[in-house]
């Protein structure tokens, strides 16, 4: 099984950028295991509750955990809209709204598209 990662605008990159570089590793090394992995362990993707398909990419650097929204599209395509450094335990719902927002961006973006 090989998926491809999309990056939606430049998001994630912006994010990505700006973290250190054992943060960065850690970060292709999950990106690898979703590519490449069939059944993707939920320690690294989990669905988002009640949000139509979105899901949340983990990643903890020795005490620092970062999220990464993503969904799928067509099945093999992961499509990632941001990243944050995550410091509670609940999701701050302005980036869940944020994702959400991005999400429907996309398919709107595709579907007009398409037409």
């Amino acid at each position: 099984m090989t998926r491809e990662i999309l990056f939606y605008e430049k998001y994630f990159i912006e994010f990505y950028l700006l973290l250190d570089s054992t943060v960065q590793e850690k970060i292709e090394y999950v990106f690898k295991v979703i590519k490449t992995v069939d059944r993707i362990p939920q320690k690294f993707l989990t669905h988002v509750e009640s949000t139509g398909g979105l899901y949340e990419i983990r990643i903890k650097v020795e005490s620092d955990t970062y999220r990464v929204f993503c969904c799928f599209d067509e099945g093999k395509i992961v499509v990632l809209f941001h990243g944050f450094q995550k410091k509670s335990q609940k999701t701050p719902k302005r980036e869940m709204d944020k994702a959400l927002k991005l999400k429907q961006e996309y398919f709107d973006k595709k579907k007009e598209k398409q037409l």
